[in-house]
């Protein structure tokens, strides 16, 4: 397999202490009404603000995913290295940012994040930094996958529950899909942890802030699709060995009258897999991103 294998780090607890400068004081969160549909709760916390914007160690192109009200804009404008574009779906909210930070005009999208070319936008790499909305978050770190060429680095805010789970390691309760894809081409810390109090209007749940960073992998050694289909079929089935929830894939890697080499000749495959196979009385969430790869490669004979 080339490259470093992905690390991640369970959670820090505290927030950092942050060096960025003292807070815009015109920035107020009421000057825009926050959109249930759209998952809005805006970060009025200053401190928090200029944490996540320290946490963020690329300079040059920069993406901000849904600034709202501008709380991580107004930090990232003041670092002269960092080249910034946002992209916002509320027109209320453009509206906001293009009188507050006029100099956003050239740069400003207004836009779906979820349905935008970003090679149009960045010809090469870029950041991405963000509090993502709790409803799309998963899509996001979708999305980033598909753009895993072009984004060596990714700090956002996201549902404290969700960002456990991302970092979490093998043989955890709470490692699942999105944990092996994106552990399979980011390492992930969990930076710290936010309270509901500093979000208007306050989320029922913590969120917590996490850091992607590229790691050195440049392929995954197997048929990345197939990959894909592994692991949410047996995290989908996750009660079950990975004998038993790998049958759909089965029947469709070997259909009836090409199963002969998982048993007597004529066999349907399903009842009897080959030796070579490994881990088929484990449970998903004890494979490794490596240990994935490795059952994906023997699904196709390698």
């Amino acid at each position: 397999m080339n490259g470093k294998p992905p690390k991640s780090r369970a959670p820090q607890g505290r927030m950092p202490q942050s060096r960025t400068p003292r807070p815009d004081k015109r920035q107020s969160s009421s000057a825009v009404r926050p959109k249930k549909a759209l998952g809005q709760h805006f970060l009025t916390d200053q401190a928090v603000a200029q944490a996540i914007v320290a946490t963020l160690r690329s300079r040059g192109p920069v993406l901000e995913v849904g600034p709202g009200t501008g709380v991580l804009t107004q930090y990232l404008l003041r670092d002269p290295a960092v080249e910034l574009k946002v992209v916002e779906i509320d027109t209320e909210s453009v509206r906001y940012l293009l009188e507050h930070f006029p100099r956003l005009a050239p740069s400003l999208y207004e836009a779906d994040f979820l349905r935008l070319d970003l090679a149009r936008l960045f010809p090469d790499s870029f950041a991405l930094i963000g509090n993502f909305p709790y409803n799309i978050s998963s899509q996001i770190f979708f999305k980033v996958l598909d753009y895993r060429g072009q984004i060596p680095e990714v700090v956002c805010m996201i549902q404290k529950e969700v960002a456990e789970r991302l970092a979490a390691p093998p043989g955890s309760k709470t490692y699942g899909i999105l944990s092996v894809l994106l552990q399979a081409w980011y390492d992930i810390e969990y930076c710290f942890t936010v309270g509901e109090g500093a979000f208007l209007p306050p989320p029922k749940v913590k969120s917590a802030v996490i850091r992607l960073t590229r790691n050195g992998r440049t392929s995954l050694d197997c048929d990345e699709e197939l990959f894909k289909t592994v692991v949410k079929t047996t995290f989908n089935q996750r009660r079950k060995t990975i004998r038993n929830s790998l049958k759909p894939i089965l029947a469709t890697l070997f259909p009836s009258g090409r199963a002969g080499s998982f048993g007597s000749s004529g066999s349907s495959g399903l009842s009897a897999l080959p030796a070579y196979i490994p881990y088929l009385d484990a449970r998903p969430e004890q494979l490794s991103v490596e240990e994935f790869v490795e059952l994906t490669r023997a699904l196709r004979g390698e």
